[in-house]
């Protein structure tokens, strides 16, 4: 048995936020049908690297998902989308605020044909307010949320992530959302519309910052790998030209490392008391912790932080990532059986449950490669089927 069995999603957004949270319900034992235009697949399969010419990308995002064609701008893609909507439990979606509405798929007309439905709206800037016409995608939510304001050296220009943070982090809140909603309506019976802004989780996760502003007229500065709160806490090279990263949120670690790296007298200085004090004298801090681990390698500085039971961890590329024992005995990369590509090693479900656990049944599949199995079991004749082809609404 599976946590979100007899749950059927409709996945009709694009690139990844709105993709990814299907993706999650997915990997709990939903049923996810992707929908996509069929002659614009969804861009996610040809972003990043590709092999034999199938886009890996989708293998991961696309996992767990029966994928069927459909173009909504038809009157026969909107008849099928409300059928479809009829046995649904939940759809998501990322077009720009009207789009459905200028379908005739807005909520009314999905609401009418399936009141039990829930309906994820996924955009940059929400179905309202001054920027909700306008294109949004995570980097622009990475930028107005004040991660990029915070991330990179003092004296350097703010930075962006290399990866798809805020679409990820908007994923997993989407996801949660629907579970919400989902659970709501048990009581109503009924389902609602969930309105989420990309530029929204991203903000919520960078903590108390506005509340900071508010009160005290603070705004958080650049710090590189520093933090304002405690020191040290910083990236480090060792003897072997490797890298570690030490922590010290708690003042009892931060003591612990005094004592390893053969300083203690500093923790009887009177700003050693406090992680904001310690913060504010970084460079000491730092110059005792770096000096110590450069003289080691990278494995001697592991085995006696652990000794210590000091916080500190190896800075991992992707190769380091794929041969860690921890990640390992966690079977946190496993390996997908793909018919199209053979054995694949991606991330494995998000998290463990005891008595209803996620799997990974197939990765990504091809463009459309369920079409007609969907679209007979919705109850469509092999006629009606050909019509939509002939249409191009299929």
């Amino acid at each position: 048995m599976t946590a979100l069995a007899g749950l059927r999603v409709l996945d009709l957004a694009t690139l990844f936020a709105g993709p990814l949270a299907a993706t999650m319900l997915g990997d709990f034992g939903a049923e996810v049908i992707k929908v996509e235009h069929p002659r614009k697949p969804d861009p996610s399969r040809g972003h990043g690297p590709a092999k034999d010419g199938v886009g890996l990308w989708w293998k991961l995002l696309g996992r767990n998902k029966r994928t069927i064609t459909l173009d909504l701008s038809t009157k026969g893609g909107q008849d099928t989308l409300l059928r479809l909507a009829t046995t649904a439990d939940v759809i998501i979606e990322n077009f720009r605020p009207g789009t459905l509405e200028k379908w005739n798929l807005g909520w009314e007309e999905l609401s009418a044909a399936n009141p039990r439905l829930v309906l994820a709206r996924v955009t940059g800037f929400g179905q309202f307010g001054p920027y909700s016409h306008r294109p949004g995608f995570g980097t622009l939510a990475e930028a107005m949320s004040g991660f990029a304001a915070i991330t990179g050296e003092p004296e350097g220009p703010p930075t962006l992530p290399p990866f798809g943070l805020a679409d990820s982090i908007a994923g997993l809140a989407t996801a949660y959302a629907v579970m919400t909603a989902l659970n709501a309506r048990h009581s109503t019976g009924y389902g609602q519309v969930v309105d989420m802004a990309i530029i929204e989780p991203i903000l919520t996760v960078l903590g108390p910052q506005p509340l900071w502003y508010d009160q005290l007229g603070f705004v958080q500065p650049r710090t590189g790998n520093r933090s304002t709160n405690n020191a040290p806490r910083n990236t480090y090279r060792t003897r072997d030209g490797k890298w570690v990263a030490v922590s010290t949120s708690a003042q009892s670690i931060a003591e612990r490392v005094m004592h390893l790296v053969g300083r203690p007298e500093l923790i009887t200085e009177p700003w050693f008391a406090t992680g904001v004090e310690r913060a504010a004298h970084a460079d000491v801090l730092d110059e005792a912790v770096g000096g110590w681990i450069a003289r080691h390698t990278q494995g001697e500085v592991i085995a006696a932080f652990e000794k210590a039971q000091a916080a500190v961890a190896p800075i991992h590329d992707v190769r380091d990532v794929m041969t860690d024992p921890q990640y390992a005995a966690l079977d946190t990369l496993t390996t997908v059986a793909d018919p199209e590509l053979g054995d694949l090693r991606m991330q494995n479900v998000l998290f463990r449950l005891t008595e209803t656990p996620g799997a990974i049944r197939w990765a990504g599949r091809p463009h459309g490669a369920d079409t007609e199995a969907v679209l007979t079991e919705l109850g469509l004749t092999e006629g009606e089927i050909a019509a939509l082809r002939t249409e191009g609404a299929a």
